[in-house]
């Protein structure tokens, strides 16, 4: 008995697909005919590969979307009903790596994905029980949004930005900290 539950797991994980780097070489994107975007890769025919695969449509997603925006990026079919959460088809290093045409798509869906307005002014900031209310002046509009704990939703980050989470899981950045007037950047100074 024991035995044919580990067949069982044996044919799970026969039917997994293993993740590749994807590279210039091997991958090619492009815009779909609905705007989307679709992969031709070719696969080294090893493990009973097939030699190449087309994917009418694939999805990106980055690992380190704050500290490597451009860098090891997930590559993978988009979710489904029938099929369930979209697999990963493989990982793309570097971005920089792949041709200019195919980098914008790249970074139009990714743009899509990760939407973070960026704060140009902080007219208020209101606290009332427990919860900060902001009221922002941002690249995409003015821009009201909830904190629940500012001080671990808003973090400095290596490089200089303020990177801000609201309750509802919308992120806001400050590129520049330097570049706030001085009425904003006192409202967010104590938060850094």
């Amino acid at each position: 008995m024991p035995e044919e539950k580990s067949d069982d797991l044996d044919n799970l994980f026969e039917k997994e697909r293993v993740s590749v780097a994807l590279t210039p070489q091997n991958a090619n994107f492009k815009r779909s005919e609905g705007g989307l975007i679709s992969l031709d890769l070719k696969n080294t025919g090893e493990n009973d590969e097939p030699p190449n695969e087309f994917f009418e449509r694939i999805v990106i997603f980055r690992c380190f979307p704050i500290t490597n925006p451009d860098e090891f990026l997930s590559v993978r079919e988009p979710d489904s009903k029938k099929m369930g959460r979209g697999k990963e088809i493989g990982m793309i290093r570097y971005m920089k790596d792949f041709p200019e045409e195919q980098q914008k798509l790249f970074s139009e869906e990714l743009d899509r994905r990760y939407f973070s307005p960026e704060i140009t002014k902080i007219y208020s900031v209101k606290e009332k029980f427990g919860y900060t209310y902001w009221e922002t002046e941002t690249d995409a509009g003015s821009m009201t949004f909830i904190l629940n704990n500012p001080f671990s939703n808003v973090r400095l980050l290596e490089d200089g930005r303020i990177f801000i989470n609201d309750i509802d899981g919308n992120s806001f950045q400050i590129k520049d900290p330097s570049k706030l007037d001085a009425n904003s950047f006192k409202k967010i100074e104590i938060y850094v």
